[in-house]
């Protein structure tokens, strides 16, 4: 459901809104938006044992909570986010524009999916990322100075290794549920396996356990195209006044290209021009799809940090669930949750035989699963979009 919040006259000092939908009706608050949250951040103090073999720390981790923690400890449910996601799955900011909430809203709040008044959801930014939690863009201890290039290779692990720090500080002893979508997906799948007895249930939608030969391709394109951008300076830019914004632009518009499918793209766009009826007959942007990639791009370069995107790709690289157990198969052996997993049929970067290696490997080892490919035309960005379905599915699943 589309929403729009209209800011009313603070009351007692806190912010007050109005929700309709795109025709002005009133939505009832079982289907709106949870209101004004703030992102809060965990300090550990202590050093993180690395994949890798190197330590990092201290550590600063950004989250956001919604709902209520019960008294039990056991109503609690994690939501990862994807590639450039953050911590800000839900809700607004002070100050923020309404239309524009957290980046899963209408999939968390009172009567959604992850309904806040049954649930208490926790979402933090990743490791390695730009949006409060310890990246390439905090200071070095060691030097006083940025990380930059000086930051450490991470994985996938180690991002939940990091949120397992979390959790535990919250006090919360197992997780109603684990879920995410993308390289969120990922995330819940290491989850289950590393924390067995944690997880009750897993909800890995349009993902993958290990990244294909394409998906790497790609990473290492947009990687590329930011090491060789000439404002890159081998990852010491901060002290500039720019930095490899042309090459982060040009990043994101090729990951955007596979976030959606070819005819989401011609329903979209077509072959339609953006502010002329004829060619113009030169190179600049003219076409509807190259100025919306160009808008996608230097949007982008505002909220993101380039070597971030470095780092974190590369974890999506390295990760493979099943490399050190030597199968799929034998990674789950010790997994205890239920499972749910979704993909969508037209999801062409992480495309559903994928979802399907990892229902078997679930079913080889006797663990309940259901198993669910959503028919959309939307591509990989559907777990974003298709949220009625999803909802639905979820309800179900979590009961």
């Amino acid at each position: 459901m589309v929403f729009i919040l209209h800011p009313l006259p603070r009351l007692n000092g806190k912010a007050q809104f109005r929700y309709t939908d795109a025709m002005g009706k009133n939505i009832s608050s079982k289907h709106r938006s949870i209101g004004i949250v703030e992102t809060k951040y965990y300090y550990y103090n202590d050093k993180l044992q690395l994949e890798s073999g190197e330590k990092l720390g201290p550590l600063t981790i950004a989250y956001e909570t919604y709902g209520t923690l019960n008294a039990a400890k056991d109503n609690a449910i994690l939501i990862v986010h994807a590639l450039s996601g953050d911590a800000h799955a839900a809700g607004l900011h002070e100050g923020d524009d309404p239309a524009k909430p957290g980046w899963w809203d209408d999939m968390i709040g009172p009567g959604k999916a992850f309904d806040t008044e049954r649930f208490f959801v926790v979402c933090s930014n990743g490791l390695g990322g730009c949006r409060g939690t310890t990246g390439p863009t905090s200071v070095n201890p060691d030097t006083g100075e940025l990380y930059g290039m000086a930051f450490p290779i991470i994985t996938i692990g180690d991002m939940v290794n990091t949120q397992k720090l979390l959790i535990d500080h919250l006090g919360i002893a197992k997780l109603a549920a684990v879920t995410g979508g993308s390289m969120g997906g990922m995330q819940a799948l290491q989850w289950a396996v590393a924390y067995p007895d944690q997880v009750e249930r897993c909800i890995p939608i349009a993902t993958t356990h290990r990244l294909t030969a394409q998906g790497i391709a790609f990473n290492a394109v947009g990687r590329a195209s930011i090491m060789s951008d000439p404002h890159w300076c081998n990852g010491e830019y901060y002290k500039n006044n720019v930095g490899p914004d042309s090459g982060l632009a040009v990043a994101r518009m090729i990951g955007h290209i596979t976030y959606l499918s070819e005819q989401a793209m011609h329903d979209k766009f077509g072959r339609n021009l953006r502010h002329a009826e004829a060619y113009s007959w030169n190179f600049s942007p003219e076409f509807s799809v190259e100025t919306y990639l160009q808008y996608q791009g230097h949007s982008f370069v505002k909220r993101f940090d380039a070597n971030s995107y470095l780092y974190i790709t590369k974890a999506m690289d390295y990760f493979d669930l099943g490399a050190a157990s030597g199968s799929l198969a034998a990674a789950m052996a010790g997994v205890k949750a239920r499972f749910l997993v979704i993909s969508f049929s037209s999801d062409w970067l992480f495309p559903t035989p994928l979802s399907r290696e990892i229902v078997r490997a679930l079913r080889w080892n006797g663990i309940d699963v259901s198993f669910v490919e959503l028919t959309t035309p939307h591509g990989h960005d559907a777990f974003l979009l298709e949220h009625e379905e999803q909802t639905q599915l979820l309800r179900g699943f979590l009961g």
